[in-house]
């Protein structure tokens, strides 16, 4: 089931750990892709994270693999239009 144009919206949940002098961020579920990074700060790690789950899902749709869903943790799926706010 998709929403507007067959789009869906995925919500990746993430890890963020300090680690000496940096920031490290990652998703469980695109960890094996890929899909981790660091920053300085915990922001930078968290606002690099979404630009490195964007480029494995984008790299994972042009190679025809399925993004994975897990509504019971990591990965949720919803055919409808979201906005995550983090507070």
């Amino acid at each position: 089931m998709t929403g507007r144009h067959g789009m869906k919206t995925y919500l990746f949940r993430i890890v963020v750990e300090a680690e000496d002098d940096a920031w490290i961020a990652y998703s469980p579920t695109l960890k094996d892709k890929g899909g981790a990074t660091w920053g300085r700060t915990e922001s930078e790690a968290v606002e690099n994270v979404k630009h490195v789950i964007q480029m494995t899902v984008d790299s994972m749709i042009e190679h025809g693999e399925a993004i994975p869903e897990d509504p019971e943790g990591s990965v949720r799926a919803f055919a409808d239009p979201r906005v995550a706010v983090n507070v």
